[in-house]
């Protein structure tokens, strides 16, 4: 019985694992450029009772083995880069990203973040920056006297400044894109750090080589899918009152084994 307990424990911890990923999806179903994550369990180590091709006292060779398993245990929490649906804004440095790739952001420690949250704007010194400050990279100014910034989808910025109709050419903005961009590790503030296993940075213009288009003045949402994470829910908490069934039954046959003198 203790075996049962142990691995109806592994369940409950997994399916309570679960549902802490499900509720952080549904608390940033509204946040800009979010993406979900979906959990990956695996089963643990099994026990073998008898193993297969060993003769038995009848002559007879079993086909198949004996095991029983130990449980389950959360090994990976995956990212989903699916495209966010996009809407329309009235802020002109506002851009979404149509396909793959991330924006980079210099942070204040000189190290690069990258993130599909384009809310941008500009600091007192008319550099284009995120809603934490920091700068978007590679660094663009927009002088004080602009009357209309544009932003085209591969990603050349340019200002109409007063008192004429010429348009003044800022600068590139530049994509990276990732080999593997479900291996990058978030760290907060819609942000996500490069690892080993995500590979490294492939910095492109937009719309060349798969890397996709900037939308100016419109906001990628999250890609959270309500209806199918109030599914998983369901699916979570069955999986929960199950495996604590398990464990009420394991508790009452020890109460009988225990009560069999009395």
């Amino acid at each position: 019985m203790d075996k049962t307990l142990r691995t109806a424990a592994t369940g409950l911890t997994a399916q309570q694992r679960f549902v802490e990923i499900i509720s952080n999806n549904l608390a940033n179903v509204n946040t800009t450029g979010f993406k979900k994550t979906r959990p990956e369990f695996q089963d643990l180590l099994y026990e073998n009772i008898r193993a297969a091709g060993n003769t038995q006292q009848t002559g007879t060779e079993p086909l198949n083995e004996i095991q029983i398993g130990s449980g389950t245990e959360l090994v990976a929490t995956t990212k989903q880069f699916s495209q966010g649906d996009v809407s329309q804004t009235n802020n002109p440095l506002d851009m979404a990203i149509k396909g793959d790739g991330f924006f980079m952001v210099r942070k204040p420690d000189n190290s690069i973040g990258y993130s599909r949250d384009g809310s941008f704007k500009l600091d007192k010194n008319g550099q284009i920056v995120n809603s934490q400050g920091y700068l978007l990279e590679p660094g663009l100014s927009v002088p004080d006297n602009a009357a209309q910034v544009n932003i085209s989808r591969n990603g050349v910025i340019s200002v109409v400044t007063d008192g004429t109709r010429d348009e003044q050419v800022l600068g590139q903005i530049e994509l990276a894109r990732f080999v593997n961009p479900a291996g990058l590790r978030a760290v907060g503030d819609n942000l996500f750090s490069e690892t080993s296993a995500s590979g490294r940075a492939i910095i492109e213009q937009p719309g060349v080589n798969n890397t996709g288009e900037i939308m100016q003045s419109h906001l990628e949402n999250s890609n959270v899918d309500l209806v199918q994470e109030m599914v998983n829910m369901i699916i979570a908490q069955r999986a929960y009152e199950l495996n604590s069934k398990s464990v009420k039954t394991a508790d009452d046959i020890l109460a009988t084994a225990t009560n069999l003198k009395r």
